[in-house]
This record gives C-alpha cells, sequence and structure tokens, in this order.
C-alpha cells in the first residue's frame, strides 16, 4: 500500500489524546440526552434499574438500549460521512479526512465506523490505541482500511 501524504494546509495528525477528548466530549452529549429519555421511558435510572436485564448486566437485549446504540452508530456515521466531524471532533478543531483532505463520505465513514468493533479489541480501544501510536499518520485500523484520517486544523 502506498503511502499517502496528508493534503491539507496548516493541519496536522490527530494524536491518541486529541481523539479521546473528543469521544469524552460526546459522550458528555450522549449522557445529557440519552439520560433524560431514559428516565421518561424507564421510570428508572439506569444505574438503579429494576428490570433483571440491567441488573444482571444484560442490557445490551433492552430494545431502548439497543435503539440508542443505532443513533449513536448513526451519529458517528452521518456526522463524519457529512460534515467531517462529530460535535466533539468539531469543538477541539478535529477533523475526519480522506486521504486526500477530502470529506469522508457516508461509505467511508459507515466503514471506518464498523471497523471501531475491532478496534476496541480486546478492550478499552487496544487495538485502535497501538495502531494509532504505532503509525505515522495516528490511523487506527478502521482509519486505515478506509482511506481516512483524523486531522488537527487549529
Amino acid at each position: 500500500m502506498r503511502r499517502s501524504k496528508l493534503m491539507i494546509r496548516g493541519a496536522r495528525y490527530a494524536g491518541l489524546w486529541e481523539r479521546f477528548f473528543g469521544l469524552v466530549i460526546d459522550g458528555v452529549l450522549f449522557c445529557v440526552f440519552f439520560f433524560p429519555i431514559t428516565r421518561m421511558v424507564k421510570g428508572v435510572w439506569l444505574m438503579g434499574a429494576t428490570d433483571h436485564r440491567w441488573a444482571y448486566g444484560l442490557f445490551i437485549t433492552d430494545p431502548l438500549c439497543l435503539e440508542f446504540l443505532a443513533v449513536i452508530f448513526l451519529y458517528f456515521v452521518l456526522l463524519e460521512g457529512l460534515a467531517g466531524a462529530t460535535l466533539g471532533k468539531a469543538v477541539l478543531g478535529l477533523r475526519v479526512v480522506q486521504v486526500d483532505g477530502s470529506k469522508p463520505g457516508l461509505l467511508k465513514s459507515l466503514l471506518r465506523n464498523i471497523l471501531r468493533v475491532i478496534d476496541g479489541l480486546p478492550a478499552f480501544n487496544i487495538v485502535g490505541v497501538i495502531f494509532i501510536l504505532r503509525s505515522k499518520e495516528k490511523a487506527r485500523f478502521g482509519d486505515r482500511r478506509a482511506g481516512t484520517r483524523v486531522v488537527q486544523l487549529r
């Protein structure tokens, strides 16, 4: 595979911590949005849920949880594909781009986000972290396969 050079003037590849803090901002937004909705729909706070699925760690089978996971997945695919950044990335001046500097589009965004499953293995996104730390372009596995990179514009 041929190495590509970043084609955006003044940009540099975003490092592990910048990417992490962008994800933290997105996570806070999810919590602010989802917890009140869960409270209204389920009538309980997630951590104090009496539903046996929540009590035994099987919340992933809860239809509400599955809907939230779908919304989160679509949030990343649509915002990164169409705008080049999630809200968390945008706040930090990060953008997801193709290796030529253009926006990734929906298909590449879909691929990079599907591959988050591999980057997340075995725990704490260790595969993604290793790929980012060992790559000159600071690209996780999903970025490499999709032909995308995360850049810092500021």
